[in-house]
C-alpha cells in the first residue's frame, strides 16, 4: 500500500470517528463505537473502534445488534475493508449481509466546473431562511423516494400496463420532518460542518437533493439522490461536483464519498473522483421463508 494511501485511510478514520459525535451519542460496546442520534434526525450506525489495534469479535457483533434493537434503531455497521479487513469475514459470520462500496477521494485539479443544467437549477439551502424547513424536508423525501427505487427505474413496463415511477406527486405525499429533526439539522448547517444542495425546476420542485458533512479538513459527499421520474438529465453528477467544490471553499483539502456500486463509482470519476478502496456497510441478513 502507498504511503500516501496509507495517510489517506488514517484521515478518513479519523474522520468517521468525528463527524457523527455533534449529533450523537457515542457508546462503546466491544470493539465497536456505536453512534446514537439524539435527535431525531437520521440513525447512525456502529464502526470499529478508533485506533484499536483488534478486530472486532462476534460476540461483539451480537451485543451491538441487541443494543440497537433496544433502542429501536437500524442494526447497521460501517467501516473501511483497508483499515480493518478482517471484519468482513467475522462480519458475515455473524449474519449480516455487506454491500462493498466503492471508496473514493477526489482529485481537485480533475474536478469538473459548473455546468448550467436545462431546465433546472442548483440551490445551496440556507438554514437562516424561512422555507429551510420545508426544504429540507422535501429534499429528504427525494432522498427517500430516489434510495427506495432501483438505479435504472426511470420507466417500468410490465406488457402493455406501464407502472408510474416516483415523481413530484410521490414526493409531496411523504410527511414532513419532525420539530426535533429540522431543529438538529439548522444547528448542523449552521455551525457550517453539513451544508445540503438540491436541483430544483421552476415547474416541478426540487428532483435532486445531496449533502456534504465536514469534520476539520475532510469533507463526505453524501445522499445524492435523484426523483426517480427525473433521472438521466445529469443531475447527480453535477450536484456532486458543486457540493465537492463548496466543501473545498469552505476548507476541506480531502473530499470523499462511498459509491453505491461500479456503475456509481463511474459516474463520480467522470467529475473527479478516484477509487482508493472499500467501504463496507452491513446489516442483518433477510431470512428467507
Amino acid at each position: 500500500m502507498a504511503l500516501e494511501d496509507t495517510d489517506v485511510f488514517t484521515r478518513l478514520e479519523r474522520f468517521y470517528d468525528a463527524v457523527p459525535r455533534d449529533a450523537a451519542v457515542a457508546e462503546d460496546i466491544g470493539g465497536f463505537v456505536l453512534f446514537v442520534n439524539d435527535g431525531g434526525g437520521w440513525p447512525f450506525y456502529a464502526r470499529p473502534r478508533l485506533g484499536s489495534a483488534e478486530t472486532p469479535s462476534a460476540a461483539d457483533i451480537t451485543a451491538v445488534r441487541q443494543r440497537q434493537r433496544d433502542l429501536g434503531v437500524p442494526e447497521a455497521f460501517e467501516w473501511v475493508h483497508e483499515t480493518t479487513p478482517d471484519l468482513l469475514a467475522v462480519a458475515r459470520s455473524a449474519g449480516l449481509d455487506v454491500l462493498l462500496a466503492p471508496l473514493m477521494v477526489l482529485e481537485s485539479a480533475a474536478l469538473v466546473p459548473d455546468l448550467p443544467l436545462p431546465g433546472a437549477a442548483i440551490r445551496f439551502l440556507d438554514p437562516a431562511a424561512p422555507s429551510f424547513g420545508a426544504d429540507i424536508s422535501v429534499s429528504r423525501a427525494v432522498g427517500r423516494l430516489g434510495f427506495g427505487a432501483p438505479a435504472n427505474a426511470t420507466a417500468l413496463q410490465a406488457g402493455s400496463l406501464v407502472v408510474e415511477v416516483a415523481g413530484p406527486q410521490q414526493r409531496d405525499a411523504v410527511p414532513p420532518l419532525s420539530a426535533d429533526a429540522v431543529a438538529q439539522l439548522t444547528r448542523r448547517h449552521a455551525s457550517g460542518r453539513l451544508l445540503s444542495a438540491v436541483v430544483e425546476s421552476p415547474e416541478e420542485g426540487i428532483l435532486a437533493c445531496g449533502s456534504a458533512q465536514r469534520a476539520g479538513t475532510v469533507a463526505e459527499v453524501a445522499g445524492v439522490a435523484t426523483l426517480p421520474s427525473a433521472r438521466r438529465r445529469g443531475y447527480a453528477s453535477q450536484l456532486t461536483a458543486s457540493l465537492a467544490r463548496r466543501a473545498m471553499q469552505n476548507g476541506a483539502d480531502l473530499v470523499l464519498l462511498s459509491a453505491g456500486d461500479d456503475d456509481a463509482a463511474r459516474l463520480y470519476s467522470r467529475v473527479g473522483f478516484r477509487r482508493v478502496g472499500t467501504a463496507c456497510i452491513a446489516e442483518p441478513a433477510a431470512v428467507s421463508r
